[in-house]
């Protein structure tokens, strides 16, 4: 059976993607650093599955300090998900965390895997590299122009992988997510704050005039994309991963008060820095290389993620 390495696999998305291997048969080597981004405590519930799964196991780790011959020996592919999030948060000082967590950790795993016959290295990116697309839906091809430090950060991560490909010949596979969405999602993310304080019956701010758009994507449909560009991904290419679920904020908050019976209560904030007006992802060629097919709808999904929080806010 193959041997994964999931970095960052207490995240989000990270701990789904390592859930859906094992339950396929792969043994997972997970490692995380709990940075402090949001509650170690979440990232810990994150993984409570995971441990009684025969065939994980977890190794905590900075990827920017520690050795990595220990997690190296042995690996049949890597997920390289482990990154600082956040758009809003990487300006001034804290943009250092984004260079050591985004580029110093991904060229550092990099090295580690340049001389070992791996399957492939995903690396997982963003949309954030495209900036403010001035056409949609946007291809892989477009010109990417970031306007956060974040975006600059990941942008730099697929530049790392490309050149290990180019120079190396290690099969580098980059993804980039259009904002994934479902249960575990992030604390910060718009959908966990909207669902949550409705549940409990709190306003929520909303930066903008919520006509701003993303093409939203289902965890499970973002793990699915992630699993098929490890096995189906073409050598130093990148792909969309986009759910083909676009919608206004303004619209995601009509579905959420369809869903909980009552409207949400929205006081207005001001436009964010770094945060772009709209995405909207072509993913023809993840279609046509990986199969990705998205099977989750907007509401479908936001529903599961309320009733996901319903649970923990119980427990």
């Amino acid at each position: 059976m193959p041997r994964y390495l999931v970095t960052g696999t207490a995240g989000f998305i990270g701990s789904h993607l390592s859930e859906r291997l094992l339950k396929e048969g792969a043994e997972v080597l997970g490692v995380d650093r709990f940075s402090n981004f949001y509650r170690r405590k979440d990232k810990e519930s994150n993984l409570q599955s995971l441990y009684d799964t025969p065939g994980f196991e977890f190794s905590e780790m900075d990827l920017c300090k520690g050795s990595l011959e220990g997690i190296s020996e042995g690996i049949d592919g890597v997920f390289h998900l482990a990154a600082q999030a956040g758009v809003r948060d990487s300006w001034g000082e804290a943009f250092s965390v984004y260079l050591n967590d985004n580029n110093l950790a991904t060229q550092r795993l990099l090295e580690a895997f340049r001389d070992r016959p791996i399957q492939a290295f995903v690396y997982a990116s963003s949309s954030s590299i495209y900036g403010d697309a001035l056409e949609g839906p946007t291809k892989e091809d477009a010109m990417p122009k970031p306007v956060s430090p974040y975006g600059v950060s990941k942008l730099d991560g697929e530049h790392l992988c490309y050149l290990y490909y180019r120079n190396f010949g290690i099969r580098t596979v980059s993804v980039r997510y259009f904002t994934v969405y479902g249960p575990r999602q992030r604390p910060d993310m718009a959908f966990h704050r909207f669902l949550k304080a409705g549940l409990k019956g709190e306003p929520i701010t909303l930066f903008g005039d919520g006509e701003q758009s993303r093409d939203f994507t289902f965890v499970a449909d973002a793990v699915a994309g992630t699993m098929a560009a490890m096995t189906k991904g073409k050598a130093g290419a990148v792909y969309n991963i986009g759910g083909g679920q676009r919608a206004t904020v303004n619209e995601v908050i009509g579905y959420i008060n369809d869903l909980q019976g009552t409207p949400l209560q929205v006081n207005r904030g001001g436009v964010q820095k770094g945060d772009v007006r709209h995405t909207w992802a072509d993913a023809t060629r993840a279609a046509a290389d990986l199969g990705f097919n998205p099977q989750t709808g907007l509401r479908e999904g936001l529903k599961a993620e309320r009733e996901w929080l319903i649970r923990r806010m119980k427990g």
